[in-house]
């Protein structure tokens, strides 16, 4: 792979890349409301083995919004706006995130169970999974286990393996997703808060206001539970079974061409191109930039990924 996209995958297209501690400043004191402590109230509210569930809406084509690793259902506030007026839009939070406690047992199975259970109890017919990084890889899961059963995945800046470990063998994604897997587990306290902080400036949102209040609320997550569900992530790979998918599948790659002038100068063809090689063999997949946002595209560009969203669920 050339280094200007392996750079590119450093910026975070697939989850919560761990960065160094040592320069970073913990989060200031709030002198305002936090961006995202006010939400949408939802109609229902109900728990599904661990998982936190928020329904919005009563239209017909039911939407299910995954968050990534350490958010909560708060990420997606804007979209429940945009789409709880015409759709049923199912808002989850995972275990160990956004204060809830964690399970036990490898988490990204534990949450891909929980996801099941809510399309099989709800009796869900045809639902759309809109999922950002951990929890796009989590929608393209349960699409090639319910190849039937899923209408269509839109995947924010998540992929079906982990970004620069697509040619490792099986041994190597292994050891090195324990590796990781612990050395996240020892960030507590303000350690991980402030590995919070930093994230959300540098490779979370353009608006660093925004990527502060972010921040904030992330670090309301278990730690332990967020090591987990990276090391879980890091030791997958779903490329082998993409052509299982049966669904449409949308990829939204996210481009900041601030960032991107210190990455070798990697440029959005390179950044969608080297996505469209990660997803080879997904039978019906269309790629579409997200311009000017960095890995929560839906917060730094909420207008843009609404449209696509909307083009995406009026072709289906």
């Amino acid at each position: 792979m050339k280094a200007s996209l392996l750079f590119a995958a450093l910026l975070g297209i697939a989850g919560a890349t761990l960065v160094s501690t040592a320069a970073a400043q913990g989060p200031a004191a709030a002198e305002a409301p936090n961006r995202f402590a006010v939400q949408p109230a939802p109609a229902e509210r109900f728990e599904l083995k661990g998982m936190l569930v928020e329904r919005h809406g009563s239209g017909p084509q039911p939407l299910v919004l995954v968050p990534g690793l350490a958010s909560g259902g708060w990420v997606w506030g804007q979209m429940v706006r945009d789409f709880a007026p015409s759709h049923t839009v199912y808002v989850l939070t995972l275990p160990g995130f956004d204060g809830r406690p964690a399970v036990d047992g490898d988490p990204f199975d534990a949450a891909k169970g929980a996801l099941a259970e809510l399309i099989a109890s709800r009796k869900l017919v045809k639902p759309v999974l809109i999922g950002h990084s951990l929890g796009a890889t989590l929608a393209l899961a349960l699409a090639q286990d319910l190849p039937q059963g899923i209408g269509g995945v839109v995947a924010i800046d998540g992929l079906p393996v982990f970004p620069r470990t697509e040619d490792m063998p099986p041994e190597q994604r292994a050891a090195m997703a324990e590796g990781i897997r612990k050395q996240m587990a020892a960030l507590t306290g303000q350690a991980f808060a402030s590995q919070q902080h930093q994230y959300m400036r540098s490779i979370g949102m353009v608006d660093l206001g925004k990527a502060d209040d972010a921040a904030r609320l992330s670090s309301r997550s278990d730690p332990a539970a967020v090591a987990a569900y990276m090391g879980a992530l890091l030791s997958r790979d779903l490329r082998p079974a993409l052509a299982r998918i049966q669904a449409p599948v949308l990829m939204l790659v996210p481009y900041f061409a601030p960032d991107a002038v210190v990455l070798n100068n990697i440029t959005i063809a390179d950044k969608l191109a080297y996505y469209r090689e990660l997803m080879t063999g997904t039978p019906r997949l269309q790629v579409e930039a997200i311009d000017k946002a960095r890995h929560f595209a839906m917060v730094d560009q909420p207008e843009a990924v609404a449209g696509a969203v909307r083009r995406f669920l009026n072709n289906l």
